[in-house]
């Protein structure tokens, strides 16, 4: 399946630079500390084994989620595990997150022991077919590893945050002259940690926003509905727009950011005159896909997309918009279901 293959060598060549980028890191840090090269790396791997290692149980704990037993939701069983069996992944345990929000994410050790739990607000939320748009994108998640990928990396730039903020506050203790010498170069090693967290932060966050992108491609095709998801991204961001919720350790997991969603909402609402066609002053979803459409076909770039956690939703319309059109064209295979990305 060359789409599976291309999908691969492009995430690792992504974790290779961000590997090789911390590595350069602690490389230099080493050599400004002296610090036993040993004793670091096999501090950060066990940092890194010990955070992949607490991951799910940190999520279970901050979602409140409950496991659903055989037969509690028999729709929502069927579907998964009609697409599980054709995505050829073993079907995973399914949660309900007890959230008035539509939202939905994975998360587990392994593929096999994955979880998929759904807010309760997306069942009420979305129609049977949305529904279906959701499941896909995570059934995506599931086959492509991301959220093991995800949980690995992610622990780089904390590393390089704590070493930063460690450094520097060691630095406020240096005050006799003996030890300015060393003062300098560990001040000069935390201002390197704190550049290294930024830049490996950002390294990170592409892969999660590109992994989004072939979670959308992967439901596309395996639903044979892109439009569906389309629909569904659009009610999730406004949706979560209108009750965001706090900020907690899932968000980059999640089918949509919420505290993104609200951004994106907003930066919409500041231009609703164009948008509300009904003129009642309000945009209810109809109205904001329409928005998200017209976001996606214009040339509308931001610098802070660095920084998301996932794609701009217009960006993900114009993405399964893409796919769609080669979908009716009749020439549309799995082989091909990652080029748009």
């Amino acid at each position: 399946m060359a789409g599976l293959t291309q999908l691969k060598g492009t995430m690792a060549l992504t974790i290779l630079i961000a590997l090789s980028f911390f590595a350069a890191f602690l490389a230099i840090l080493l050599a400004l500390l002296r610090i036993n090269p040993l004793f670091s790396v096999l501090g950060a791997l066990f940092f890194i084994l010990f955070q992949y290692a607490i991951g799910p149980s940190l999520v279970v704990a901050s979602t409140h989620l409950r496991y659903l037993r055989s037969g509690d939701s028999p729709w929502l069983e069927s579907v998964v595990r009609d697409i599980s069996s054709r995505s050829g992944i073993r079907m995973p345990r399914l949660a309900i997150v007890p959230d008035s929000t539509p939202n939905a994410f994975t998360f587990g050790h392994t593929a096999g022991n994955a979880t998929l739990a759904v807010h309760r607000g997306l069942l009420e939320k979305l129609n049977q077919e949305e529904v279906k748009g959701v499941i896909g994108h995570e059934i995506g998640h599931i086959k492509h590893n991301d959220f093991i990928i995800m949980t690995m990396l992610s622990a780089l730039p904390l590393i390089a945050y704590l070493v930063a903020r460690g450094l520097f506050w060691s630095t406020n203790l240096k005050t006799n002259e003996k030890s300015e010498g060393k003062g300098i170069a560990v001040f000069a090693a935390a201002v390197i940690s704190y550049i290294a967290y930024v830049v490996s932060t950002v390294i990170v966050l592409r892969l999660s926003r590109l992994r989004e992108h072939y979670a959308d491609a992967f439901s596309a095709y395996i639903t044979g509905s892109p439009r569906s998801l389309e629909s569904a991204l659009t009610k999730i961001a406004y949706g979560l727009s209108l009750k965001p919720g706090e900020p907690n350790g899932v968000r980059m997991f999640y089918i949509s950011d919420p505290a993104q969603a609200v951004s994106e909402v907003r930066s919409i609402l500041n231009k609703k005159y164009q948008y509300d066609l009904d003129r009642d002053g309000v945009l209810d979803d109809r109205e904001l896909a329409i928005a998200m459409e017209h976001e996606a076909r214009s040339n509308w770039r931001s610098i802070n997309e660095a920084f998301m956690t996932h794609p701009p939703t217009f960006k993900r319309v114009l993405l399964l918009r893409q796919i769609e059109e080669e979908m009716r064209s009749g020439r549309y295979t799995f082989k091909d279901a990652y080029k748009y990305v």
